[in-house]
């Protein structure tokens, strides 16, 4: 019987997923998650050029996710900074989190956790000092539209803000925190970010 290539590939990333997560990066083999999803070692190739290429495909939906945050709150699509202490903001972002770690939690295991050996090892801190730059900028763009506004923030205060932001996750993840206080402790984290950052930029 012959399954379509689609499906194929959707049994190799869900092998993958289980046996990175068993094993980590640079002790997972692809024999094995070869040997997981039932098919031939060769034909895996036929998907995927490496384990890392693997790897990356399987933590996708979770970078995407992260990347989209950076973008609609930081980047060119990034709201007025004055919408951004708004309650319904606020409200936004709390279930942005909320989802983000609900529906990717294992893939946040294996992103900050199992990537060491992968070409994501230095995923945070290469987003952390993207984010650091657009973040930068955007804070300049807002200069332009509220006079008022205090920019004169370190670059490192910036940097810390998204590896707080990394740290909050993992501590989430390590605690096994259930969703019954995960609403109170990320309100609490984002409550905290907005009262400091309103207070640094005097608005």
């Amino acid at each position: 019987m012959q399954y379509p290539k689609d499906d194929i590939q959707k049994e190799i990333l869900k092998a993958a997923e289980k046996v990175f997560l068993e094993n980590g990066f640079p002790k997972a083999s692809m024999r094995e998650i070869a040997q997981e999803a039932q098919v031939g070692l060769s034909n895996i190739y036929n998907y995927f050029k490496s384990k890392d290429d693997i790897f990356c495909t399987v933590v996708r939906p979770v970078i995407s996710a992260f990347e989209r945050m950076l973008h609609e709150h930081h980047g060119r699509y990034g709201a007025d900074i004055m919408e951004m202490y708004s309650t319904e903001y606020l409200r936004y972002v709390i279930e942005e989190y909320m989802t983000l770690i609900q529906k990717h939690r294992k893939l946040l295991v294996l992103l900050f956790f199992h990537a060491q050996g992968s070409s994501l090892e230095n995923f945070k801190e290469n987003f952390t000092e993207r984010s650091t730059s657009l973040v930068k900028e955007y804070f300049r763009d807002m200069k332009e539209k509220h006079p008022q506004m205090n920019i004169n923030v370190t670059d490192f205060s910036i940097h810390l803000h998204t590896a707080w932001m990394f740290t909050m996750f993992e501590e989430l993840i390590t605690h096994r925190v259930g969703t019954e206080d995960l609403e109170q402790i990320v309100t609490e984290y984002i409550t905290f970010e907005v009262t400091g950052w309103r207070e640094l930029m005097k608005i």
